[in-house]
């Protein structure tokens, strides 16, 4: 995977050691870190930092390989597209807001290509065409 090198890669598989103690593939996330806080009381909701509970060399390996993805020599991936346009429309602060939410996701999806055994796609959404409906007479 582009920006995934093998120190990071040889932490993520060392910190997780059992990808299958995870029920759901999304909880790596909170496990590492890297979700914001929650702090609600009534009507509001603020926006909080995130937990940092989690493995902090861990998380600034990933931090560090998302900034590379987002970054201007970054390869062309779903996952790029998707974190560029969480920047663009994130305001201020758009840019940090947008590498944690694409190293948090970063985090699923290699647990995810671990747990399957599936090959990394990195264009999967952009190449998924619905075939044309053919017209009935």
């Amino acid at each position: 995977m582009p920006g995934v090198g093998s120190l990071t890669a040889l932490a993520y598989v060392l910190t997780i050691e059992d990808p299958t103690r995870f029920a759901d593939a999304r909880a790596v996330g909170s496990y590492l870190g890297l979700r914001p806080r929650r702090a609600d009381s009534g009507a509001r909701s603020p926006q909080l930092h995130v937990t940092k509970a989690g493995d902090e060399m861990l998380r600034r390996l990933l931090v560090g390989a998302t900034h590379y993805i987002l970054g201007p020599f970054g390869p062309d991936t779903d996952l790029r597209r998707w974190g560029l346009a969480l920047a663009a429309r994130g305001g201020k602060r758009g840019k940090r807001i947008a590498v944690v939410a694409v190293a948090r996701k970063l985090s699923v999806l290699l647990l995810r290509l671990w747990v399957t055994g599936e090959a990394y796609e990195p264009l999967r959404n952009a190449t998924t065409t619905s075939r044309p409906r053919s017209a009935t007479a």
